[in-house]
């Protein structure tokens, strides 16, 4: 399932395989597809698991430890419960389906979005099916945003638990299909729990089949980087 410059470290394999064996002792009759081995079983009793087993690869290669270790569960059309571990600050956002929140040190504490720190993650990783709509690169030098949000780049999607946990007022990437996604089921669906406010780069729900993420703290902020987005595609189409 790699493309592109993607590769795959001893860790990648092996926290995949310590994952599956888990998932394969407990729910032997569902489906899991993973990043690095791909779909196995079924799924015919309607459940699936989404597994990446170290999102920020990259980082970690080069000793720089900002990954997460995400695990949504799809019963039907959605994500029921949903795990993003950050292994490195020994923290594992979760949620229920219902609300979400972080354990760190055994306690469980429930997670309140917040914009207030103005902080928006920009991911720069291509692919970027929508360039000639969006592209992050653009976003970081419009004076518009830079009036109102300061940007991060952490290149995981640790980065859209972080929206849930009020560590970020938002999160912004280009992509096909997040929903379904490894990589990013389990942080939308934290984001979803906690209220914020997610949609595809069109504002339009992800189940609507729009691509890309917004996922945002407030309505607000949600707003604007909206209006930033458009802003770019009014651009790319004039003659």
């Amino acid at each position: 399932m790699k493309t592109g410059g993607d590769f795959a470290t001893a860790a990648d394999v092996e926290a995949e395989q310590a994952i599956l064996d888990v998932l394969r002792t407990a729910r032997p009759d569902d489906a899991v597809v993973a990043e690095e081995s791909g779909r196995t079983g079924t799924g015919d009793n309607g459940r699936t698991w989404l597994v990446d087993p170290l999102c920020g690869t990259l980082n970690f290669a080069a000793r720089t430890m900002l990954t997460s270790v995400n695990v949504a569960l799809r019963t039907g059309s959605d994500v029921t419960v949903a795990a993003s571990a950050d292994p490195f600050a020994d923290e594992v956002f979760w949620t229920d389906g219902t609300a979400a929140y972080v354990r760190s040190a055994g306690t469980d504490e429930r997670l309140f979005p917040s914009a207030e720190s103005t902080l928006v993650d920009l991911n720069l990783d291509p692919p970027f099916p929508n360039r000639d709509v969006f592209l992050a690169a653009r976003m970081l030098a419009d004076e518009g945003f830079l009036e109102q949000f300061r940007p991060r780049v952490v290149s995981t999607s640790l980065a859209v638990a972080w929206v849930a946990a009020g560590r970020r007022a938002a999160y912004v990437t280009d992509r096909h299909d997040l929903r379904n996604s490894v990589h990013f089921a389990a942080g939308i669906a934290l984001c979803q729990a906690a209220g914020c406010v997610v949609t595809g780069l069109d504002g339009q729900p992800l189940h609507a089949g729009g691509d890309g993420l917004v996922a945002a703290a407030d309505e607000r902020t949600h707003a604007a980087l909206l209006t930033l987005i458009r802003k770019q595609g009014s651009r790319s189409i004039r003659p």
